[in-house]
């Protein structure tokens, strides 16, 4: 069986996309405090996301090596006939 979060750790990585996304974005949009609902946190503690601050640059938020990874295989898993 597979996580109950699975399917909005998806949506997190797919929402970030290609490029990477301002950090105030992405935390205003998927933060939460509910212990039951912690796709951010999740994501993070997976090792899905990689957060870069360049001096003198907004701090941004991308999808890891290890997150495309696990994209495309559950995108490659959802096109599979059942």
């Amino acid at each position: 069986m597979t996580d109950p979060v699975d399917p909005l750790v998806l949506d997190l990585l797919e929402w970030i996309g290609r490029k990477p996304r301002p950090y105030s974005e992405v935390l205003e949009a998927w933060r939460t405090s509910c212990p039951r609902l912690p796709v951010w946190e999740e994501a993070n503690a997976r090792g899905l996301l990689d957060r870069r601050h360049d001096p003198g640059h907004e701090a941004v938020v991308a999808v890891s090596e290890a997150g495309r990874a696990w994209l495309d295989g559950h995108r490659a898993s959802a096109r599979r006939p059942a």
